[in-house]
């Protein structure tokens, strides 16, 4: 038998950061999988227009994961925030202040577009700014206008209060519950797809995701350790053959 021990999808602890990603950076984390997406990514010159193909504006970085990268999606996200001008300011109206937004920014224009992604412990925000926005303006915030818009103003609320903390500074650290079920499940998704791609058999993906102990104790022809395995490899590949988009909420 192979030993994986030493292969980059091994250690689980590498796979940590997926716990804090929200539902575009983890389409992301599928999509830069995607061995086809990479070989886009390596002829990019010569296909400029292979980004739509793959549900974005221009190609990313695949080796850049979602902590590093912020690709730009086609069409953007239905509930981000865009920012604009207040064409009617009353007398008190706040002010837009690029340096009091908390966390490390990062500026991407993608032809079309200015957007502002940022970050801090616990949370990524993603603002979309007018182009007549300008630092000390009066501002407002916007969404795109759709047939139930209820949803989508609660989406914004949640976004909008993110900000929140930047009138007190951004923490330089957030203790957090213990990650729910559904959060483990897209870690070991992750380290199971990145497996299958290197060619680990179910078996050893057990071992590294679960421990040989677990694998020995339960690994029956038909039983849960191996079917639960199963899932997660057949999970992982249709979120990175397609599914991702449903999370990216692009067509």
């Amino acid at each position: 038998m192979v030993d994986r021990s030493a292969e980059s999808w091994y250690p689980t602890a590498a796979y940590l950061y997926v716990l804090h990603l929200d539902d575009l950076a983890l389409a992301w984390e599928y999509l830069r999988r995607h061995p086809d997406y990479r070989r886009d990514w390596l002829r990019r010159l010569h296909q400029p227009d292979a980004a739509h193909h793959w549900g974005l504006r221009m190609l990313e970085d695949p080796t850049l994961d979602a902590r590093d990268a912020h690709p730009a999606w086609f069409p953007g996200h239905p509930c981000t925030a865009q920012l604009h001008s207040d064409i009617d300011p009353p007398q008190d109206a706040v002010a837009f202040e690029f340096w009091r937004i908390p966390g490390q920014k990062q500026l991407i224009h993608d032809g079309r577009r200015l957007m502002l992604a940022t970050q801090w412990p616990g949370c990524c925000l993603r603002l979309t700014l007018a182009p007549n926005l300008v630092d000390g303006m009066a501002y407002v915030y916007a969404i795109r206008a759709c047939d139930m818009p209820c949803a989508r103003h609660c989406m914004l609320r949640v976004e909008l209060d993110k900000l929140a903390v930047s009138s007190e500074g951004t923490p330089a650290a957030v203790v957090r519950p213990r990650p729910a079920p559904t959060t483990l499940q897209e870690l070991n998704t992750l380290q199971a797809l990145d497996a299958t791609l290197a060619g680990a058999s179910l078996r050893e993906i057990a071992e590294g995701l679960f421990g040989v102990d677990a694998v020995v104790a339960g690994w029956y022809a038909d039983g849960g350790l191996r079917s639960r395995v199963r899932r997660l490899v057949r999970r992982g590949l249709t979120l990175m053959r397609g599914g991702y988009r449903r999370l990216a909420r692009v067509k």
